[in-house]
């Protein structure tokens, strides 16, 4: 895309949206997860759409973005760890090191955890992305040299094993009563589970608080053509559901509970946003 600087609200809209996967599969990564990934990508949209509306034209478009993003996660990790560090403190590795050749990722988002903030950005923008070595020192406004280093050690310490979290034996038997209600559609049995205030979020752009209005959310699954199938799983080390298309078993979208004294306080249903599947690390339990 090239220069971006005269976009209607709708074309700005379009253009965001279609950047959302791609947005995504950086967000999650930089946060270790697919679903704080995904609340990474929304405030970042939101970001962007207030900044153009007094930004110059824009000669980068999807560097700008990107960078938007990268400062959104950063400013999210923070808080998530309560300690300020600089987040353009590069590696102290050999900025030399070889990192013409493109990587193949496909570990799950949690493998990316021990990563600093700037192994991640590189390795995602590089080997996930295909971002250049150039675009992507643009996007993080760093040096070449920097990335390489980055990217050196990212990958060294990508190619560490690590040990899965165990289980959370209640949540699993908790999961494992919900697929069972919903497989046999009993429905009025699941809304029994909300809680007077649930919430219900389906990125991008749905949100319903209230049990009485959350209620009819599983009366669009009684009625829709397909028969989903929930089943317990585990998604980046956390508790889920995944719904599985009954022709061919395959995982379509991804479901999270949150709890109170035995209600349903949030549901948070993925059905219209799967690029969160991409590169997802989810497994039966």
């Amino acid at each position: 895309m090239g220069m971006m600087g005269d976009m209607d609200e709708n074309s700005l809209e379009q253009w965001l949206t279609d950047m959302r996967p791609r947005l995504h599969a950086f967000c999650g990564r930089m946060m270790g997860s697919a679903i704080d990934g995904e609340d990474v990508v929304q405030e970042a949209l939101s970001r962007a759409a207030s900044a153009y509306a007094n930004a110059a034209p824009i000669a980068r478009p999807e560097a700008w973005l990107f960078r938007i993003a990268r400062n959104t996660a950063i400013d999210a990790l923070r808080q998530r760890r309560g300690r300020t560090a600089d987040p353009n403190d590069h590696d102290d590795s050999d900025p030399s090191a070889d990192s013409a050749a493109r990587a193949e990722v496909t570990l799950g988002f949690t493998a990316f955890l021990p990563l600093s903030p700037p192994q991640r950005a590189s390795v995602v923008l590089v080997d996930v992305l295909g971002y250049s070595l150039a675009e992507t020192a643009a996007i993080l406004e760093t040096s070449v040299a920097a990335v390489k280093a980055s990217l050196h050690r990212g990958r060294m310490r990508l190619a560490a094993p690590s040990e899965p979290a165990p289980v959370d034996q209640r949540e699993k038997l908790r999961l494992r009563a919900y697929a069972d209600l919903f497989n046999a559609r009993e429905f009025d049995a699941l809304r029994d589970l909300l809680a007077a205030d649930v919430q219900l979020v389906m990125p991008p752009n749905i949100r319903r608080d209230g049990k009485s209005d959350v209620s009819v959310y599983f009366a669009r699954y009684s009625e829709a053509s397909t028969s989903w199938r929930m089943e317990p799983a585990i998604i980046d080390g956390r508790p889920c559901l995944m719904a599985t298309d009954p022709e061919n078993e395959k995982t379509r979208f991804i479901v999270l509970l949150d709890w109170s004294d035995g209600r349903i306080v949030l549901i948070r249903d993925f059905h219209y946003a799967r690029y969160v599947m991409d590169g997802i690390d989810i497994a039966r339990i």
